[in-house]
């Protein structure tokens, strides 16, 4: 049968009028279906067939002969997939018009990189290879070649064999000096282009000036095509030429104030973009939401908007209340904006280093996406500092590639996939190349890698709960709210650790003469009052223990009706109390620093208080024995959470420092670990791992690991019990025998007579 003999055969079937011509069809791009372009026919066809495009004229047999002719007529009519008027079709879609139905995901991913960046460096590079400053210009080509190596996007670099789409390149440009000026103070844009004309004795007194800068002739012109490489970035994603993007710039820029450069940063470049896109697309990138994950919180982007109502600004950074650079209180979960723009910030602050992917992606679940929904951004950015990368020293954390691929995934679905990743941080060229990459694959549409680590740290789930509860009072989505903020005030309440800690102090000087050290700051927090507790002979030629731990542990049992915590149901658990006993016993010195977590009149400040806080926040810096007089060995004992504050002295003391420690022990749990840095100290690691001895709890994290864990983290020893005070226990024959044989004494004897204990041995 020829052609228009099956044509006849089909048109007879349906009772289609002979004065009717079949056309050319077109194909419908949302269904595939095939659309006549003879109104006529495709009317007398939605006739013939129901909502089900069962046909109404004939015998159900007559019916199947035409979808079967139908069908057999090639590029010509479909009844396979009937229009009928219950279609969800639009006339538009019907019309044959060429729209695409995945508008965002037929665009390319972008990235902008350049090589001219990388000409700001050292002016007088080391020769040893170690000693690189972390800002190193290889960090950006190591992030770009890596992104080549797997055929992302097209360059020398790359194999001959790219990915289906590939990366768009974005250009860098100089940014000009009027959109620098809606950050920047002009005088400090001036006082940078004036590097250029400098002699080299000159840059090296200049950058002296700053806050850990370092300049050349070419630092300006860097800077420029950094900030414009993010400038330009920002708006191919916001203009529809790219659906997301990557810049690979540097020198970074979060840190940099409005009228300063510091913590490597010149011009604060993802302020500078976000403030251009607003103003070129007022309508359509009016509200930006930016995330910060560089470990470093990004005190320069705050600064640009904590007045802003349009800019939301979520920082998850490294805090150690305020110790961490940048130092101060800036940081702390309690700037959360001011005037218009309170409620706009939103500062994650871990109080230690060492967290790892589930804190992250708790800290994402809980607090950034929620409120990130709430808001509903026009335009994500992302400040991606990767120097939270596992394996970056100065981060000293433990995300891995595919947790930051996963937080670029849950961002994705903000601002209808208007995603701009700028660089920032980052400094162990294998952790930000293998991160970068992650990020760059998520962008381009590839799912995220599996996580191992899915369990939160005790201390992680604490930092997301404080913030909940403190940001619960401008974000409709978060809980629980705390609604006994002000009980202190309005019933003149008093904190438990408080109580706890002033009774302690009372029990240790009738039991072993136990004093007060006193911390001299002024209007110092009430926290600290009996924080430091020292027996009398803690200034003498002896051994000295000095123990730094977290507050005893309360236990309670509820009441199981109103699930209230009733006073006789409620135990003390402090087993420290023995370990102080036995050393005051064999003749130690002894310095007890309870670190508490929170700081009565301090934390309980507003944010119009930073004067007064931030001569407070370092005050744990204070109860630190600087050099403990006499002593002829130091020991230390960390327990809990409180045992960075021990590292935190090792990783800042000089070598002569070492020689009077004798050992260190620490009982940790749930508390992430950290390592020994070899900055101050080029050998400080190898002694950390035989003067230390870590008790770790039997799940512990660091068990879960394939890889044996790295000898910088100290002599770890794994625990059969779980918590603190199981630990201290079971394991404190282990600790007396160890720190007896370091200091070189001999063991005292007790003799139980009755229900007194006699002490024989040297006189304390």
């Amino acid at each position: 049968m020829n052609r228009d003999a099956e044509n006849s055969e089909m048109l007879d079937i349906l009772d289609v009028p002979a004065n009717v011509e079949l056309q050319p069809q077109t194909q419908n791009p949302l269904n595939g279906s095939v659309v006549s372009e003879n109104q006529n026919l495709n009317q007398h066809i939605l006739r013939a067939t129901d909502s089900q495009g069962r046909g109404l004229s004939g015998s159900e047999q007559k019916t199947s002969t035409a979808r079967t002719l139908t069908r057999k007529v090639n590029g010509e009519i479909t009844l396979g997939s009937p229009v009928t008027k219950n279609d969800d079709t639009s006339d538009d879609e019907l019309s044959g018009e060429p729209k695409t139905p995945l508008p965002a995901s037929s665009l390319p991913t972008g990235i902008c990189y350049d090589p001219r960046m990388r000409f700001h460096c050292e002016l007088d590079p080391p020769k040893d290879r170690s000693n690189f400053h972390p800002e190193d210009p290889r960090r950006i080509f190591h992030i770009f070649r890596a992104i080549c190596e797997t055929g992302l996007v097209k360059d020398s670099m790359s194999p001959k064999e790219l990915v289906s789409k590939p990366l768009r390149r974005i250009p860098a440009r100089y940014a000009k000096k009027s959109e620098l000026m809606l950050v920047h103070k002009e005088a400090h844009i001036d006082n940078i282009e004036k590097t250029r004309d400098m002699h080299e004795k000159e840059l090296v007194v200049r950058e002296k000036l700053f806050d850990s800068i370092y300049f050349n002739k070419l630092t300006y012109t860097s800077a420029l095509l950094s900030a414009g490489g993010a400038i330009d970035t920002s708006l191919a994603v916001v203009g529809g030429t790219v659906r997301n993007a990557f810049a690979v710039i540097r020198p970074p820029g979060h840190h940099a104030e409005f009228d300063k450069p510091m913590g490597f940063c010149i011009f604060d470049n993802v302020s500078v973009a976000a403030k251009v896109c607003q103003q070129k697309y007022p309508e359509t990138c009016r509200k930006v939401l930016i995330v910060d994950w560089d470990v470093h919180h990004g005190n320069g982007i705050q600064e640009a908007f904590e007045s802003d109502p349009n800019v939301l600004y979520i920082s998850v950074h490294v805090h150690e209340n305020g110790n961490f650079y940048p130092t101060g209180p800036a940081g702390d979960h309690l700037h959360c904006g001011l005037g218009a723009g309170l409620g706009k910030n939103v500062n994650i602050p871990w109080p230690t280093k060492g967290m790892g992917d589930a804190d992250y992606l708790f800290a994402f679940q809980n607090v950034v996406m929620p409120i990130a929904c709430e808001f509903d951004p026009d335009l994500v950015m992302v400040a991606s500092g990767f120097d939270a990368a596992d394996g970056d020293q100065l981060g000293g954390c433990f995300v891995s590639p595919s947790c930051y691929a996963h937080m670029t995934h849950m961002l994705m679905s903000l601002a209808g996939g208007k995603v701009v990743v700028c660089l920032e941080g980052g400094y162990n060229l294998k952790s930000i190349s293998e991160s970068a990459l992650a990020v760059t694959k998520t962008l381009m549409g590839e799912p995220p890698g599996r996580l191992e680590d899915t369990t939160p740290t005790k201390v992680g789930v604490s930092t997301v709960k404080m913030v909940i509860m403190h940001q619960s009072q401008f974000w409709r989505c978060l809980y629980p709210r705390d609604h006994n903020r002000d009980i202190g005030a309005i019933t003149g309440a008093e904190r438990m650790h408080d109580v706890i800690r002033a009774y302690q102090s009372k029990h240790l000087y009738e039991s072993h003469k136990m004093i007060n050290l006193f911390v001299f700051r002024e209007n110092i927090s009430k926290s600290f009052h009996n924080e430091v507790l020292a027996t009398t002979n803690y200034a003498k030629a002896l051994p000295l223990l000095v123990i730094f731990h977290d507050p005893p542990e309360v236990l309670g049992t509820p009441n199981p009706v109103t699930n209230r915590l009733d006073l006789h149901n409620i135990w003390l658990a402090d087993v420290l109390k023995n370990y102080i006993a036995w050393g005051t016993r064999q003749g130690f010195g002894i310095i007890d620093v309870n670190v508490p977590k929170f700081l009565t009149g301090i934390d309980d400040l507003e944010d119009d208080e930073d004067d007064i806080k931030s001569k407070h926040l370092t005050a744990m810096e204070e109860i630190a024995p600087r050099r403990p007089n006499d002593a002829t060995r130091v020991f230390f004992l960390g327990v809990g959470e409180a045992y960075h504050a021990i590292l935190h002295l090792m990783n800042t003391r000089n070598e002569q420092a070492l020689h009077q420690i004798g050992g260190i022990i620490y009982f940790i749990a749930e508390s992430p670990l950290r390592r020994a840095s070899d900055q101050f100290v080029s050998y400080l690691s190898k002694w950390y791992y035989a003067h230390t001895r870590i008790y770790i709890e039997n799940e512990h994290a660091i068990w879960d690991r394939e890889q044996k864990p790295s000898k910088k983290f100290g002599t770890l020893i794994r625990s059969p019990v779980m918590g603190l005070n199981a630990m201290l226990v079971k394991h404190q024959r282990e600790v007396e025998e160890f720190l007896l044989a370091r200091a070189g004494i001999p063991a005292v004897e007790e003799v139980i007579d009755e229900d007194t204990i006699m002490v024989a041995g040297p006189s304390s």
